[in-house]
């Protein structure tokens, strides 16, 4: 992902995956923390699926692919993908969803990484991992954990999956 200026606007549009498996503990999803100074210390409400900005023309399932492998690192695969829709987060932003089959190991994380002024006004730039941790949850223990605005997602995966929230 490029840099943004001070002039660059920020997209309000976004494709990600929310990768599952099944596993010991029932069905499981993928979430990402984000990284950098800003997110250091959040962590209950903080976590993400693996997404990226897009703008109008990109085909979303390919941007979804690609901020996939570029939040997780080359050795993230993932299968056929089915939509999951769009959410909205606060703030506005709208994130274009699928969810896909995947065995990630967190332990590969190789995020892209971005740089910014750090501290603010100090003058000197930092680089920062866009991606510090990848984690494997349970479906309750992601709602925990996941931004608010994309938590919809995991009620919308427990449907096709023909799962209840409560098991």
């Amino acid at each position: 992902m490029a840099a943004l200026t001070k002039t660059s606007k920020r997209s309000t549009l976004s494709a990600g995956i929310l990768a599952y498996r099944k596993g010991a503990r029932g069905l499981e999803v993928l979430l990402v923390h984000p990284g950098g100074p800003f997110w250091r210390k959040k962590d209950d409400g903080a976590w993400s699926i693996p997404k990226g900005e897009i703008d109008a023309a990109e085909d979303p399932e390919q941007a979804a692919r690609r901020e996939f492998a570029e939040e997780l690192g080359t050795s993230a695969s993932i299968g056929r993908l089915q939509a999951l829709g769009e959410v909205r987060q606060r703030g506005g932003k709208r994130v274009i969803a699928f969810t896909g089959d995947s065995h990630f190991d967190p332990a590969a994380l190789a995020s892209n990484t971005f740089d910014i002024e750090w501290p603010p006004r100090s003058g000197q730039r930092q680089n920062f991992a866009e991606v510090d941790r990848a984690e494997w949850f349970d479906i309750e223990f992601a709602r925990t954990k996941m931004l608010s605005g994309q938590m919809e997602l995991l009620d919308r995966l427990l449907a096709i999956a023909g799962e209840s929230a409560g098991k």
